[in-house]
């Protein structure tokens, strides 16, 4: 959306090509853009002949419209829109918004994403990646050339709409927060050993789940263990809300244990409202916080040092979790604030026409 407004405000003619879904409501604040639905973009699919449907798609929605550049997100328009894109000799950019199941598991679908991002990248101007880790990837992979990837931090986030909301209540209980997609490879069977391990020394400490279950991501955290957490009151489960303010705020300390982001949105969301964080030392979370002066970092699958940096923050006064949350904001704000990566990506956007 930031991009969007950006776009529009600078002149631009816009139009959206993707599914017709719940995120169609971008249409209320921008009646006057042209949205194509997407029907052959099939995200589970691991099939590239299948695949070849969308690129045919897209091939027929770009000679009809015949757009001066594309902006491509996420890896099937990445790579079957590059292609059409370069069938019809327009120039394209490509948004890598974080590597996903694919690179965080070795295997054939890995292997797969890789050999396809190789034989296409070279269809794009520039490839945009949300973290450095991502790019450096993608360069030591030979997918694509050095001086074709550029980093920026996440796709952006609306500061005002994410801000801190204090009460000045001192509470006697401390709440640690998961808000997201609920996935093994988000940490959370690491979140689960440790808030056992807290909850085994403390009384006055709650673990909150926030986020839906994504069935269709071989990932999934399987029903019966969520339903198992919490019959067993290790953690409460809030279910998957379409606004995560309010748990941001009732909410001591925003906790992802992920295994790979691409910027991890829950953490900056959480930075935004004033709240400390505590994440992994891994690409897409690292680069949210320093580590001690806005929360904590703690190695990947490890449960026992995410429960040590939990204890740590437990301990912590009032004024020095507020003086974390502060400076949490502060970095949002200087690194993260949806206007910055707006503006940076329409620089590229104009560099590459």
């Amino acid at each position: 959306m930031n991009v969007i407004r950006k776009l529009v405000a600078e002149g631009y003619e816009v139009t959206v090509i993707a599914p017709v879904d719940k995120y169609i409501h971008y249409k209320k604040e921008f009646p006057d853009i042209i949205h194509v639905p997407l029907k052959k973009l099939d995200r589970d699919s691991i099939n590239p002949f299948k695949d070849l449907r969308l690129t045919m798609e897209l091939n027929s929605i770009y000679k009809k419209i015949k757009p001066d550049t594309i902006l491509h997100y996420t890896v099937k328009p990445n790579i079957y829109g590059g292609i059409a894109a370069h069938l019809n000799n327009i120039p394209s950019i490509a948004v890598v918004t974080g590597l996903g199941y694919a690179f965080i598991h070795n295997g054939y679908i890995e292997t797969i994403t890789k050999i396809l991002y190789r034989l296409t990248s070279r269809f794009h101007k520039k490839v945009i990646f949300e973290n450095i880790d991502d790019r450096l990837l993608f360069v030591d992979e030979k997918l694509i050339k050095e001086n074709q990837g550029i980093s920026i931090k996440g796709c952006g986030l609306d500061a005002t709409h994410f801000s801190p909301f204090p009460n000045g209540i001192v509470k006697s209980q401390t709440t640690f927060t998961f808000i997201g997609r609920l996935l093994y490879d988000k940490g959370i069977k690491e979140f689960v050993e440790a808030a056992k391990i807290i909850k085994s020394k403390y009384s006055n400490v709650n673990f909150w789940l926030v986020g839906e279950i994504d069935d269709k991501n071989p990932a999934a955290v399987k029903k019966d263990d969520l339903m198992r957490w919490v019959k067993d009151e290790i953690v409460i489960y809030h279910g998957a809300t379409n606004d995560v303010r309010s748990f941001i705020a009732a909410s001591d300390c925003i906790v992802l244990p992920s295994y790979r982001e691409a910027i991890a949105r829950s953490i900056t969301e959480g930075m935004a409202m004033e709240k400390p964080v505590i994440t992994t030392d891994t690409p897409g979370c690292r680069e949210a916080v320093d580590d001690g002066e806005n929360g904590f970092l703690v190695p990947i699958k490890n449960a026992k040092a995410l429960a040590a940096a939990m204890d740590k923050f437990h301990l912590l006064d009032a004024d020095r979790r507020h003086e974390m949350g502060v400076q949490g904001r502060k970095k949002v704000m200087a690194e993260f604030d949806d206007k910055l990566i707006a503006n940076e990506i329409i620089a590229i956007i104009n560099d590459s026409i």
